[in-house]
């Protein structure tokens, strides 16, 4: 499944209270943790993000401290004690068979040595898959049976829905377009190779003038660079947004469409920018590029409260109205 399917699917297991121990797979920087965390974030519950990797199976079990002639676990202070929230085992496969061994104890049992994890939180994992190199153990039998199973793959959609709405920077949002195929690429040749996470890394770097081939490698940030030039051969788009656009050609190079097209997205302020953006565009540009630009707007302005505005701007106007009449699935009014 995408990550956005992913995200959906996490959502329901949380508002049907469906306490059912889950299992993510995916490759490494795809952002299982980062969904996650969002879903606790969004459902205003509590997060704690374990990573099995790093630790030791005493510091999952706790310590043995002896009180009257007994032996009693002592659990750590970061387990949950109350209230609601999601326990998330991440790296569950890197680490050990004997600290799976205690997890597999807190994940069927939901207990291990004296704690016991409370009735209103869901229990989580994640992991990698032997194929994408990870130095992982097999998982015991008894313990994969137990979980419900969940895979997810990298999807450049998802990523750039997330990308609109958390600012990433537009070139990187706009190569990507271009070059999906490099949103996640593993080179076990290499340590820095591209994927979600390290393209958000990059995106940082690229805002404060840094190199990002630290974060997607030298091979990746070779092409990013060969693109960026093309932002030396793009229009204004000041005056597009500006509704003064009549004589600003659209470029028959599809590298320089798609950085157009996000840089209308990003750079459109309010719903009369986006508006103008969307009669300019709809005027020069064939219905698939439209298409794609009108689905990132819509989800951009309804980020930013604007959506309401431009809906009725685009009502006044018959050229955009038979547009939406042929595209009715990108828009909700």
């Amino acid at each position: 499944m995408t990550p956005s399917e992913l995200k959906d699917y996490l959502d329901h297991l949380i508002r049907k209270n469906l306490q059912i121990s889950t299992m993510i797979w995916g490759s490494p920087g795809i952002g299982k943790s980062s969904i996650v965390a969002q879903i606790a974030q969004e459902q205003n519950i509590d997060f704690v993000d374990i990573r099995l990797s790093q630790l030791a199976p005493t510091d999952l079990r706790g310590l043995p401290v002896a009180e009257d002639g007994i032996s009693k676990w002592y659990p750590p202070e970061f387990l949950p004690r109350a209230g609601k929230g999601i326990l998330f085992l991440d790296e569950l496969n890197m680490a050990p068979p004997a600290m799976q061994g205690v997890a597999q104890q807190l994940i069927l049992d939901r207990r291990v040595g004296s704690y016991a994890v409370p009735s209103g939180w869901f229990v989580w994992a994640a992991g990698n898959r032997k194929e994408d190199r990870a130095a992982v153990f097999d998982m015991p039998s008894p313990l994969a049976n137990r979980f419900l199973h969940l895979e997810v793959q990298p999807d450049f959609d998802s990523f750039k829905a997330f990308a609109l709405e958390t600012g990433v920077h537009e070139q990187i949002i706009a190569f990507l377009s271009f070059r999906s195929s490099l949103l996640h690429k593993i080179d076990p040749q290499q340590p820095a190779w591209p994927s979600p996470r390290s393209w958000v890394m990059g995106s940082k770097l690229h805002y404060a003038g840094l190199d990002i081939a630290p974060a997607v490698g030298g091979g990746t940030k070779a092409e990013f660079d060969a693109f960026i030039k093309l932002y030396e051969t793009l229009p204004d788009l000041m005056p597009i947004l500006e509704g003064n656009g009549d004589k600003v050609p659209f470029s028959s190079e599809p590298s320089t469409r798609y950085a157009t097209v996000i840089g209308l997205t990003v750079r459109a302020v309010d719903a009369n920018q986006a508006y103008n953006g969307f009669t300019w565009l709809n005027k020069v540009a064939t219905a698939e590029w439209v298409q794609l630009f009108a689905a990132d707007l819509f989800r951009v302005m309804r980020s930013r409260g604007q959506m309401g505005v431009l809906a009725k701007l685009i009502k006044k106007d018959p050229a955009l109205q038979k547009f939406l009449q042929d595209y009715q699935q990108l828009i909700g009014i």
